[in-house]
């Protein structure tokens, strides 16, 4: 109690004091206590990095337990030389701030941009205005704007860019390709979903246009920071991350787009952070957060303090990151009936992943497709990740979980109001002081822990204030007759 109250003390005086301040006072603390210890790590730490202390605790001292693993990667912050502030200026750049001509915003905007790198300016600001942007790029790309490296770009308060109305399956009205040390913050990103031309490919007659993209991070850019920005009405992801490395998305609304608000195709340390994500829906997989490589490789992912709600597909999908962390996010089904109805699910993992889900608060109120999950893990029968997948903290409102053919996993002192925890063909299970409560609605008769053939150890788990009897074992599988019936 004493370790954790030391905890919540340097924590919040890590939040509140500016970092410079944290140092001296750290410097002249000569004192030696777990309390100094702690504090002055947050000076060290979270000076240079800006990160939680909840991410190092664990490996700081065994008597506090946040997370039930440190996060052990650090998503590396751009680093901009100091340099001159560069403010377009719309006049002599003969650019429209009036939403017409995307043509000639497009090559005008362009343009400017390209001269404050060649001029060696590091910090670039676009005035207020509506940017109509967007030219043929081909037959199946609209070009957008393409930003450089070692710059900040700044959008003023009031400042859209917009993709003009298009034909085109794919689109970036940012483009980040292959460049370092980026940052892009404020404004409005919008595109052309209202009004979008869904023309079949000429190659096979498709029409599903799910490439339309506010900001892309493509070709192996590295630290690339997206910050405080409104990115909506995409026909395709409100971001594509493809294969680059230290990307952060922290505060940004990203809402109203057809395909994702963040699809991460090939990502190495990715921070998402403080979102708002929402209302994503139109063509499939409709997720606010797609972990999804394709082939490319997927790690060291933190996704944490989002607030997600009405996603069609659901919130958090993660089918190839290895060692993602999803912590502290608050999802919320929406309640307006059966068109807000998820199709998989708030969280959804497959048995190849590594996560770490804590402290996630998630409400439903019509299930999806799986019934009422608020986590899934989803199988394909060929289990060979010797990661455990850890679910700590977590409360499920209406909602439960299930998880199934696969192996490893540490499930402690979650709340499931209202359904059930299930397992099925299931190894090395630890079940730990979780709490099942029946729905007012539904069977109450083996419903709240259904077990099939699952092997591993159970203590101080409940059933409404009810101690549960849960006879896991490490060498003989545990069925219950009832769910063999399909009771």
């Amino acid at each position: 109690m004493a370790a954790t109250f030391l905890f919540q003390i340097a924590r919040s005086i890590a939040k509140m004091i500016s970092n410079p301040i944290l140092k001296m006072v750290c410097a002249l603390n000569k004192i030696i206590t777990l309390s100094t210890l702690l504090f002055c790590f947050a000076c060290n730490s979270l000076a240079t990095a800006e990160d939680s202390i909840l991410d190092f605790m664990p490996s700081i001292t065994a008597g506090i337990t946040i997370l039930p693993k440190p996060i052990d990667f650090k998503v590396v912050y751009p680093s901009i030389q100091s340099g001159s502030e560069y403010v377009i200026n719309t006049s002599e750049w003969n650019i429209p701030i009036n939403g017409t001509n995307a043509i000639k915003t497009t090559d005008n905007l362009q343009a400017a941009i390209d001269e404050a790198a060649e001029l060696g300016f590091t910090k670039v600001v676009i005035p207020t205005g509506r940017y109509l942007i967007g030219k043929y790029g081909n037959d199946i790309y609209q070009s957008g704007i393409d930003l450089h490296s070692n710059t900040e770009y700044v959008l003023s308060n009031g400042t859209t860019i917009e993709m003009v109305t298009n034909n085109k399956w794919n689109y970036c009205v940012l483009r980040i390709q292959g460049q370092n040390d980026v940052t892009v913050s404020g404004g409005t990103i919008k595109g052309d979903r209202s009004t979008h031309i869904y023309t079949p490919r000429p190659s096979d007659g498709a029409t599903a246009h799910d490439e339309g993209h506010g900001i892309c991070v493509w070709g192996e850019s590295e630290r690339v920071l997206i910050k405080d920005m409104r990115i909506h009405s995409l026909t395709g992801d409100g971001s594509l991350l493809l294969s680059s490395k230290d990307v952060r998305y922290i505060n940004n609304e990203i809402y109203n787009n057809r395909r994702q608000g963040v699809s991460v195709v090939g990502g190495i340390r990715v921070a998402i952070e403080d979102n708002e994500i929402h209302h994503i829906r139109g063509t499939s997989p409709q997720f606010g957060v797609d972990i999804e490589g394709a082939g490319r490789e997927d790690r060291d992912i933190l996704i944490r303090n989002n607030d997600f709600h009405h996603n069609r597909g659901g919130d958090i999908v993660n089918t190839s990151g290895k060692n993602v962390f999803i912590v502290n996010n608050v999802m919320d089904q929406g309640a307006e009936g059966i068109d807000f109805r998820y199709i998989d699910g708030p969280i959804v993992t497959w048995e190849k992943t590594d996560n770490v889900i804590v402290g996630n608060e998630i409400t439903m109120y019509n299930g999806s497709f799986n019934g009422r999950l608020g986590y899934i893990q989803y199988s394909g029968g060929n289990d060979n990740n010797p990661a455990i997948t850890y679910i700590h903290n977590n409360v499920c409102h209406n909602c439960g979980m299930y998880m199934y053919r696969a192996e490893g996993a540490d499930i402690r002192n979650n709340k499931f109001y209202g359904y059930f925890l299930a397992l099925s063909h299931f190894s090395n299970v630890t079940l730990v002081d979780n709490l099942v409560t029946y729905s007012p609605d539904g069977p109450r008769y083996c419903w709240s822990y259904r077990f099939n053939n699952v092997l591993g150890v159970a203590s101080g788990n409940f059933i409404e204030d009810q101690a549960a009897n849960i006879p896991l074992s490490e060498t003989v599988p545990h069925t219950l007759q009832c769910v063999l019936n399909g009771f």
